[in-house]
């Protein structure tokens, strides 16, 4: 049920192929929270990923609603305050959602800085030195403000993932979704990428994050969706989830990764 500190309820969504042979999301119905760390954990192909890049429509559902900020984006229209019907502007509603993906995306050819500034000067029409001030920051906040000169290849794989990340804040967005952002990394890298992520818990950011890292569920989560099958089968607080956990999927899955 959608209360005043809901930010993106999604009810009944659906992504089927092949005419429906492939559900890889069948109903999937959740509240997400001004303030949620909302970790989602289950087998590969549960559709985890598909439930993510449908927030923001990187994925077009077959059917069901997704409501960000009290408009439903699924839709091509909807009532504005006054009572018209105004179209849905969906690039407009990204840029108020952080995407972090797997593999980088960083503009090879470009300066760390130039990525950094790209999308708020171009997209938001900030000033070029406020950008660029703001990338700084943002930088020097995940003891990267060095390398701003440096290209993306002269970088390690934690530290392109940590400027995906800041680049993504670098748009302010009110949600900021992972997918699997530790998952391309050496192990060794794992552990800088996720104290960003820690750090933006506390503050309070709101964040969806699919992961196969069980501790971060554990320790920085405050909800838990377990997957599978394209279905959402348990959800609920980490302790609940971890330590006493009620479908025999998610039990079975728990056996094996913990």
């Amino acid at each position: 049920m959608a209360t005043r500190d809901s930010l993106i309820q999604v009810t009944d969504l659906k992504k089927h192929y092949n005419r429906g042979a492939i559900k890889a999301l069948d109903g999937v119905t959740v509240d997400i929270n001004r303030g949620d760390v909302m970790v989602v954990i289950g087998p590969s192909g549960s559709g985890k990923s598909t439930f993510l890049r449908s927030l923001n429509l990187l994925e077009d559902p077959t059917s069901g609603s997704i409501v960000f900020d009290g408009v439903d984006i699924t839709k091509r229209k909807y009532k504005d305050s006054q009572g018209k019907m105004v179209k849905v502007n969906i690039d407009q509603h990204r840029q108020k959602m952080g995407m972090v993906f797997q593999h980088f995306n960083l503009f090879p050819h470009m300066t760390i800085l130039d990525n950094m500034t790209l999308a708020p000067i171009k997209v938001k029409g900030q000033d070029r030195a406020a950008a660029e001030e703001k990338a700084l920051a943002l930088l020097d906040r995940v003891g990267l403000k060095d390398r701003a000169g440096a290209y993306p290849i002269q970088l390690s794989g934690g530290q392109k993932q940590r400027v995906a990340i800041v680049r993504a804040l670098a748009m302010e967005p009110e949600v900021m979704l992972f997918d699997e952002p530790t998952s391309a990394l050496d192990p060794e890298m794992v552990g800088e990428v996720l104290d960003v992520m820690k750090g933006l818990a506390r503050e309070g950011m709101t964040m969806v994050v699919v992961t196969h890292e069980m501790g971060f569920a554990r320790e920085v989560g405050n909800r838990v969706l377990f997957m599978a099958d394209g279905l959402l089968l348990e959800e609920g607080t980490p302790q609940a989830i971890f330590e006493t956990p009620q479908h025999p999927r998610l039990k079975d899955f728990l056996s094996k990764v913990l």
